[in-house]
């Protein structure tokens, strides 16, 4: 049963990882956006067939594997705009976050487990707030999207337990020190060089979720 539902995922991933490649290229979505993909096919769509199938294996036929089948698409968009743009628009991270908490109060309905949701939206609450302080205390380093985005990777963090809000939220934070270094190693940028902080707090909240079987117990 779990292997088939992992094709499914597969397979469903690569077509939704597809169409997040070609909104990707749209960005900002006006009259006259792009037209085609905004990363060479097939990376876009392998990494989202990838995240369908660890949420698969991480979760099992389950009522929140939808919610993290929707995190996992939404997270690939915004991490591919963040790239390129350098931005994580609203038009995305507000809804995304509605959604989510929508999809979690099924899941909470379904599991018969209300004290999860409350944690979830503790957690949303939480690192929104850690975030924002230090976005006001340097703001050279986190902008409001990456404040806005904390409250949604919180909201799914808190779900599982407090311990992967402090390990997913903290990751981050790690992922992105790790890739600087390994830039500046291969002189891809300056010591002055700025990175886009989306695409590390994703990974870290990814690995947090991922792998809070082992670490988080």
């Amino acid at each position: 049963m779990v292997t088939a539902l992992a094709v499914g995922a597969a397979v469903l991933g690569l077509l939704v990882g597809h169409g997040v490649n070609r909104a990707a290229v749209r960005f900002p979505w006006g009259a006259g956006a792009a037209r085609g993909v905004a990363v060479r096919i097939p990376v876009v769509e392998a990494v989202t067939a990838l995240l369908f199938v660890l949420a698969v294996l991480r979760f099992g036929r389950s009522w929140e594997l939808p919610a993290f089948l929707f995190l996992a698409a939404v997270g690939v968009l915004l991490g591919v705009i963040d790239l390129q743009h350098r931005l994580l628009p609203n038009r995305v991270v507000g809804p995304a976050i509605a959604i989510g908490a929508a999809l979690l109060v099924v899941a909470a309905a379904g599991e018969q487990d209300w004290p999860a949701l409350v944690r979830a939206v503790l957690g949303a609450v939480a690192l929104f707030a850690v975030f924002l302080v230090l976005a006001l205390i340097a703001p050279s380093g986190l902008a409001m999207g990456d404040v806005k985005l904390a409250a949604l990777l919180g909201l799914y963090l808190g779900w599982i337990g407090w311990n992967a809000v402090v390990i997913g939220g903290a990751a981050g934070f790690v992922v992105q020190a790790a890739a600087a270094l390994v830039l500046l190693a291969t002189r891809r940028i300056g010591l002055r060089g700025e990175l886009p902080f989306g695409p590390a707090m994703l990974l870290g909240a990814l690995l947090a979720i991922g792998w809070s079987d082992i670490l988080l117990h």
